[in-house]
């Protein structure tokens, strides 16, 4: 699925630059580009961000 529809990045993508490390919008578009444009996806990648902290949580 598609995160964001401006560069063509996926969910995938951003899940990847959360388990690499990025804890915000800011540094998820630094690592795939995502939210970068126009910024329509950042909610759908801060909601990616807190599912990944609450799994992480639950471990």
């Amino acid at each position: 699925m598609y995160v964001c529809l401006c560069l063509g990045i996926t969910i995938e993508a951003v899940a990847d630059a959360v388990a690499s490390g990025a804890r915000t919008s800011r540094q998820v578009s630094d690592a795939c580009g995502a939210g970068s444009d126009c910024g329509r996806c950042r909610r759908t990648i801060r909601s990616i961000i807190k599912s990944a902290d609450a799994e992480t949580q639950v471990r």
